[in-house]
This record gives structure tokens, C-alpha cells and sequence, in this order.
């Protein structure tokens, strides 16, 4: 009898002890459930911080995830392996989900990064010379927004109505015959040390040690609706309560002063609802 009790006890301790495991993972796995992985580029992770502050008020746990690239942040999204992103203008979403046939919604709008022109031998763009080379981004997006750049510079004439679509083929006048090398995004700081000018990414400039208001010999503005960057999550998730939470507390007083003191310029703050960016192709 003794033993058949022993074996009893011993089945009901194995029991209960499995119970709790079971409900240790479960309550392991409804916390991972509780935490939003957002995911930025280097330049906006000073901006997030603040933002998961001020959610954390609010009972919203974030966890920043640091992308180095302007390709894997949507990739992880559609994934599923992050819940937000923030690092893209809206054209450039706009055309990677396109081309990549992602299910993916823009839920809101952050700021806008001015792309500009960077020399280390030169002051002025107009300065450079005949047959000098210019490094611009090679991804469709950011290629035909440098392409404007230089074009607002007087240093090429690109075909009339020319929207940002398309590449160096658009260009009709070169007059200083300049040698225009698409390359990454990425690498586009590194072109610097070859080419007398380089047009880079505001946030890629950041991550690069240049200064984007300061630093740079020629500069669009602030105005391009198209260049507004955006919040992004899987289209099945666009009306999740947490995720609009978290483009209310980016939109608050605290986040816009934080922008506009710690950029200095570099990246002006937009509190636009998404709506606003419905008609950035007329812009």
C-alpha cells in the first residue's frame, strides 16, 4: 500500500510541477506578446528612446530593433518579426511594397529628412568641374530624388515632368559632362573619399559623423510631401489600438521639441494624420 501511495504522490508532484511550467511559458509568452518591436535606422534611435519613455508611461513596452539598411526593416515587417518601422518615406514604401507585393499600410506620419549635397573638396556645387564625378543612392526612390536635388541646383536639366520615377536616363542636359555613379544607399557617405561630391540621406549623413544642416554644400527643403517619413505596420494591423497609441505619444509636444533641439534641422517633425500624404503624387 505504501507504495502504490508513494507512486501516487510522486505522479501528482510531476503533475503539478509540469502545470506550473506550462504556465510559467504561458506567462513568458503573453509578455513577448506585450512588446512592440520597432524598427529604425541608426539616426532615429534617439528619437525612439524618448518614444518608448513615454509609452512606458502609458503601459506600452518597445523594443527598438536597429537596422543598417533601407531593405531588411520592411522584409522583418512583412515577416512579422517586428511590429512597426520607421525609417522610409512614404514614396520609397510605397514603391518597395509595390515591387516586393508586401501587405504592409502606412499608420503614421514622423518627420522629414532634407537629402543634401556633401563635398570634402568644395564649397558651393556650383564649383564642380568638367567631368567631375557625383555618387547619388542607387534605390529607384532615393535615385530620382537626387536626381531633383541636382536638378534645383542648376547642374543638370532633367526631362520635363519628370516626377522622381526613373533614372540618370531622364537626364536631357549635362552640361559639365559630371559622372553620376548610382550606389547604395549605404555606401554613398563612403563615395566621399573618391568623388568630389556625394548626395546622401540625411539619416545616412548622421550615421556617416556629417552635419546635414551645416554640412552640406546644397540642400532640398522641407516641403515634398513624398519625402515625409512614415510609421508602417502589416496592413491586418493598421487599426491596432497599441500601434495608433504609439503614433499619438510620436505626435506629442515632448517628441516634437526632442526632433527639433537634438537634429538641429536635419529632420523637421511632420504631426500630419497618414490621410495627409493621400495626395504626395500631385505635390
Amino acid at each position: 500500500m505504501k507504495s502504490k501511495k508513494y507512486v501516487s504522490k510522486t505522479f501528482a508532484l510531476i503533475l503539478l510541477g509540469l502545470i506550473l511550467v506550462l504556465a510559467a511559458c504561458g506567462s513568458k509568452d503573453k509578455a513577448n506578446s506585450d512588446v512592440v518591436k520597432v524598427g529604425v535606422g541608426s539616426a532615429e534611435i534617439p528619437t525612439w528612446n524618448l518614444v518608448k519613455e513615454l509609452a512606458e508611461e502609458k503601459g506600452i513596452n518597445i523594443e527598438i530593433v536597429k537596422f543598417d539598411d533601407y531593405v531588411q526593416p520592411n522584409i522583418a515587417l512583412d515577416a512579422g518579426e517586428i511590429d512597426i518601422n520607421a525609417f522610409q518615406t512614404v514614396v520609397y514604401f510605397d514603391s518597395f511594397k509595390e515591387d516586393r507585393k508586401l501587405d504592409l499600410a502606412a499608420i503614421g506620419t514622423t518627420s522629414i529628412w532634407p537629402m543634401g549635397a556633401y563635398s570634402k573638396e568644395i564649397d558651393d556645387i556650383s564649383e564642380l568641374k568638367d567631368g567631375d564625378q557625383v555618387i547619388i543612392p542607387k534605390d529607384p526612390t532615393n535615385l530620382g530624388r537626387a536626381l531633383l536635388l541636382l536638378q534645383k541646383a542648376e547642374v543638370i536639366t532633367l526631362k520635363e515632368g519628370f516626377d522622381g520615377t526613373g533614372g540618370v536616363e531622364n537626364i536631357v542636359d549635362n552640361p559639365k559632362n559630371l559622372e553620376i555613379t548610382p550606389v547604395d544607399a549605404g555606401q554613398a557617405a563612403r563615395g566621399l573619399d573618391d568623388a568630389p561630391v556625394a548626395v546622401i540621406n540625411s539619416d545616412m549623413a548622421i550615421k556617416a559623423g556629417l552635419n546635414p544642416t551645416n554640412g552640406s554644400i546644397f540642400r532640398e527643403d522641407s516641403s515634398n510631401k513624398a519625402y515625409v517619413n512614415i510609421i508602417a505596420a502589416q496592413t491586418k494591423r493598421k487599426d491596432d489600438e497599441t500601434l495608433k497609441e504609439i503614433v499619438e505619444i510620436y505626435h506629442t509636444d515632448k517628441v516634437k521639441e526632442f526632433i527639433e533641439e537634438e537634429f538641429k534641422g536635419a529632420a523637421v517633425p511632420v504631426r500630419e494624420p497618414i490621410s495627409y500624404l493621400e495626395d504626395y503624387k500631385q505635390n
